[in-house]
């Protein structure tokens, strides 16, 4: 049975919006002014044409991937600076000798901001800031094991969980792919959601660092925060809970 016209340019839009990343549902039917039911309708005959990929409460296009390491290093870089620079102040009180440094683009600028803070242990599961902070005169370094990424160079899985569940630290640094003071971290999957989480459940100071482009995402994951913890962006601190 053909398509109607109006029908399949919808479909098309949502093609379009989803090729920028997941969207819920309620979000597509907002976005396109039509009913829910019309979209969930929409998608489940898209994902049966291969179109999209659906996802919970949503969908992404398929062959949508985050983008890798090396890509997003490149993307809001001044605003990354400004957010590493400010990220500093959290490491200012000696008592802070215990630091969780997430993998992510923002977090390898902190990285290389500390490279001489030999007071300092610094636990990650990122590949690019473990090798940037493992010299002489750097920090202790602590590398969390798991299944690589090949997209963040971030350890998540069973063997990350079960490291992190055995550690505490002063201070997570966390990147996201997106942020809601609601929700919390918003990640592409359920094993970096749940990686976040764990960690900001050992840490006496959960700080993410994440410019304001990731504020009203919509991924497939999300990881609650803590109270109180704090947000960085290029516009400054957000404290939340």
């Amino acid at each position: 049975m053909a398509i109607r016209t109006g029908t399949l340019r919808r479909r098309e839009d949502i093609l379009s919006l989803l090729k920028s990343g997941t969207w819920t549902i309620a979000r597509l039917a907002a976005e396109l002014d039509t009913s829910e039911s019309t979209i969930r309708r929409d998608l489940r005959e898209m994902a049966e044409s291969g179109d999209v990929i659906r996802t919970i409460g949503g969908a992404t296009a398929a062959g949508y991937v985050e983008p890798p390491l090396g890509q997003r290093m490149e993307h809001n870089a001044v605003a990354k600076d400004t957010i590493a620079t400010w990220a500093l102040g959290h490491l200012a009180d000696s008592s802070v000798r215990t630091v969780f440094l997430d993998a992510g683009s923002t977090t390898v600028r902190l990285a290389d901001r500390i490279r001489d803070r030999d007071d300092l242990t610094v636990v990650t599961r990122g590949l690019e800031i473990a090798l940037a902070l493992a010299h002489p005169r750097g920090p202790k370094v602590i590398m969390i094991g798991g299944e690589v990424s090949t997209m963040s160079h971030g350890t998540t899985g069973a063997l990350s969980d079960h490291a992190l569940g055995r550690i505490h630290v002063d201070v997570a640094f966390l990147g996201a792919d997106a942020v809601d003071p609601r929700n919390g971290l918003g990640e592409p999957t359920l094993d970096e959601a749940r990686t976040k989480e764990l960690i900001a459940e050992r840490a006496r100071t959960v700080v993410v660092l994440a410019d304001s482009s990731k504020a009203g995402r919509e991924v497939a994951a999300w990881a609650p925060m803590p109270p109180g913890w704090v947000w960085i962006d290029e516009h400054g601190s957000h404290t939340h809970g």
